[in-house]
């Protein structure tokens, strides 16, 4: 091949893939998955939980509330161990069923849907749209394209707004866009988002999936003979070729694939499931609704593309229960597990205590030892609260805060904290444990152990 033939083929431009309308059982799903997941997403930014928008990620605040529940940047470990439980569930549903993940929930699939929809509604079906393309430029054509770039262009402006409502509370956000003083981050971050998703999910599309996504390279590793896939049978579909409806392949020496490609035309990728399993399948399954409806109007049994293992095709046992499934699955059970306990059994109150650096100790007139510490206290409650600070298990140690800790809703406050001990309490160091407790509330109490410093000579 030369070296100009082989350039062209390197950077050919890829053909436009038209991918036809598919109605089934996993069509239907796809369709649920899409509402449910987009509903989620434009919805729960105007939902109100505890007084609070019911997610949002306050940044400047410091702020972090997810349906009822604040955190605070020192709960960052629970961003790390919910990052790490999605790593396993993803995991655990690939070994399991393939690429679920990609064919049903991923957002490049989500927002596709919903571009791909708009486009049949304004445009056509897949021959429509295709003889579009292909006509000159006139009046329709204008109209058409014209209104699904409208829809489009607006329809990613919504979601880039819906994903600064995240960050922002949506509320104020909506008045500032109404009243167009957009702060300068705001604006950049919303027209980024929209030219994300109007890019992704309107032109790149399937390129998106084939070259860009890391997931489609190293699914593999998850696979093994026992993983659900989607899988054309072979054995069962081959030689394929065109017969009449009525006709008995097996006296024409046919399998029971009568060629007619519906396959390769209902694949968002555009692939040939015949060709074996492809890193571009992203295992949406209209092919096996569109098969499923071929053979049923040619009256052969379903499932000639079907979700399936190797194992299966090759008539051998399938295990579901194995090794890495049971693995994965243990890991992700005990992970959520101690997340869930964790949250429920979290204070509603914190505090850090550190020693005063510049003087470990001060001796007093009457003979008494003094350590300051700086207090920082965290409500992490709904409800403003005043607490009592006390030394129970050390008699004859007195405990100062100033100013008088009180805190509201959420708030963090910085106090000195002073602690002093008797004549004669001891020498060296000594363990002091401070108890923090509520006016209003028992249930908020909790016990610090700090470090007293004293003198070694006494």
């Amino acid at each position: 091949m030369s070296a100009q033939a082989g350039g062209e083929t390197l950077y050919r431009k890829e053909p436009k893939v038209y991918p036809r309308h598919v109605k089934g059982t996993y069509a239907r799903l796809r369709k649920v998955a899409v509402f449910v997941l987009l509903g989620l997403y434009y919805l729960l930014p105007w939902l109100n939980w505890n007084g609070h928008q019911s997610v949002l990620f306050d940044l400047p605040a410091r702020h972090f509330y997810i349906f009822g529940l604040t955190f605070f940047p020192q709960d960052f470990i629970y961003l790390a161990l919910l990052l790490i439980a999605a790593g396993l569930t993803l995991f655990f549903f690939t070994a399991l069923a393939g690429r679920l993940w990609c064919g049903y929930a991923c957002p490049q699939t989500v927002w596709t849907e919903t571009f791909m929809w708009i486009e049949q509604w304004t445009e056509g079906d897949r021959n429509k749209r295709m003889k579009l393309d292909k006509g000159p430029w006139n009046s329709e054509k204008i109209l058409r394209k014209g209104g699904k770039q409208a829809l489009w262009v607006t329809f990613a402006l919504w979601t880039g707004f819906t994903f600064v409502g995240f960050f922002t509370p949506i509320r104020e956000l909506g008045q500032s866009v109404l009243a167009l003083s957009l702060g300068p981050w705001e604006t950049f971050w919303i027209l980024f988002y929209s030219f994300a998703t109007y890019g992704n999910a309107g032109l790149l599309r399937e390129q998106v999936c084939k070259y860009m996504c890391p997931y489609a390279r190293f699914q593999g590793a998850m696979f093994d003979r026992d993983t659900l896939i989607i899988s054309y049978d072979e054995a069962r579909g081959e030689p394929r070729g065109g017969r009449r409806k009525g006709d008995d392949p097996a006296a024409l020496g046919l399998g029971d694939c009568i060629g007619c490609t519906l396959c390769v035309q209902v694949c968002p990728t555009g692939i040939d499931i015949r060709d074996g399993l492809q890193v571009e399948c992203i295992a949406c399954a209209a092919c096996v609704d569109v098969c499923d409806q071929v053979m049923d109007k040619m009256g052969y049994e379903p499932g000639l593309i079907r979700y399936t293992t190797e194992n299966a095709l090759e008539k051998q046992p399938t295990r579901v229960l194995r090794p890495r499934i049971i693995i994965y699955g243990t890991l992700l059970f005990a992970l959520l597990a101690g997340i869930g306990i964790s949250l429920t059994q979290r204070t509603l109150l914190r505090a850090e205590l550190i020693n005063d650096r510049n003087q470990l100790y001060r001796e007093l007139a009457d003979g008494q030892v003094e350590n300051i510490y700086t207090l920082k206290l965290v409500n992490v409650d709904h409800r403003d609260h005043a607490y009592v600070v006390s030394v129970p298990a050390h008699e004859g140690v007195q405990v100062e805060v100033a100013p008088t800790p009180v805190l509201g809703a959420e708030q963090v406050g910085e106090y000195t904290l002073t602690l002093r001990a008797p004549a004669g309490f001891g020498r060296g160091a000594q363990d002091i444990e401070i108890r923090f407790q509520a006016e209003d509330d028992a249930a908020i109490d909790i016990t610090r152990t700090v470090r007293m410093i004293l003198p070694f000579d006494r």
